[in-house]
């Protein structure tokens, strides 16, 4: 079967030592659910290779499954883990330098020691930017002290990737319902609002050449773009931005198909944002390889679409040579 080049990067694997904070991140998985999804998330060039090989996935860049250093209290040895990570996913991302890229864990508790970290592994390691998995124990990046990691991002022309986090607090409306908390709903509030917090305090307005991705067809966003642009001009709160809230939200905001496979979806991201914001991805090992790559493959788009979707728009979001 012929399949059409792909890049995907909501790819996620498991470094030695981590498994301490995903201890809680899997707490409501079955046993034996958990068990295989910790093997697949240790394995890097065994399975995973063969599942990218089957679905034509040319490149993943791997990222620290949640939650990371963002999972850890201790500032120092959240500093000490993120360098570790890193180290670590570059020596790996060595033995297949063509197939693997890397995005950098950032130890967000203390923002120059992150800025610090995402250049030495982009300028010495090669990585592509960023995954951080959510707020910082409780700590949002529309904090001004934020400002020295953004502007680290925008010198560096690479993006971050705001992965899903559970909220600080179960929220009253969430709360003795565990079902809605977490993937299901629960992550994509509280991501889709995270990015939105960046967006309304001017985080785009002062560093306009930052690129913020987040995944599963954009946690509802870009389908909600004209309320932003109606309510917020209706109720400003007193917020000034240069631009409409909705010409952020394709623009600096750019999105993945990562965990959802919805034609419907699909075309109304595109239709809403364009197509040069909407980049796929699988969330593996959370989601099927095969199922997200069949459904991009057949999905009612045209060739030109389908290919900027795969490859095209990932390979100009990351400066990809390609022959």
């Amino acid at each position: 079967m012929n399949r059409i080049r792909k890049i995907a990067f909501e790819e996620h694997f498991m470094a030695p030592g981590f498994e301490r904070y995903s201890k809680a991140f899997l707490q409501f998985i079955d046993p034996a659910t958990a068990d295989d999804l910790g093997r697949r998330l240790a394995d890097i060039d065994g399975l995973r290779l063969e599942e990218m090989d089957k679905a034509g996935i040319a490149l993943t860049i791997l990222s620290q499954t949640g939650p990371g250093v963002q999972g850890e209290a201790d500032k120092a040895t959240a500093i000490r883990s993120a360098a570790e990570n890193n180290d670590y996913l570059a020596s790996r991302i060595a033995r297949h330098p063509t197939r693997f890229g890397g995005f950098a864990a950032l130890a967000m508790q203390e923002p120059k020691a992150a800025a610090d970290e995402l250049e030495r592994a982009v300028a010495q390691l090669g990585f592509k930017g960023a995954l951080v998995n959510g707020h910082t124990q409780g700590r949002y990046y529309d904090d001004p002290a934020y400002d020295i990691v953004w502007e680290r991002l925008q010198d560096l022309d690479v993006p971050l990737y705001l992965h899903p986090i559970d909220f600080p607090q179960v929220p009253q409306t969430l709360a003795g319902f565990p079902v809605i908390q977490g993937a299901a709903w629960g992550w994509g509030v509280e991501t889709g609002s995270h990015a939105l917090r960046l967006l309304f305090s001017g985080v785009f307005d002062r560093f306009p050449g930052l690129k913020l991705v987040i995944g599963h067809m954009g946690e509802g966003l870009p389908f909600q773009r004209w309320r932003f642009d109606s309510r917020f001009a209706a109720y400003p709160f007193g917020v000034k931005l240069k631009r409409k809230p909705s010409e952020y939200i394709g623009s600096n905001i750019l999105i993945t198909t990562s965990g959802v496979c919805s034609e419907a979806a699909l075309k109304g991201a595109i239709a809403e944002m364009g197509a040069e914001a909407v980049m796929f991805s699988v969330d593996y090992p959370y989601e099927s390889t095969a199922v997200a790559a069949d459904f991009i493959e057949q999905s009612e788009l045209d060739d030109k679409t389908r290919a900027l979707v795969c490859h095209g728009n990932a390979e100009r979001l990351f400066k990809l040579n390609v022959d």
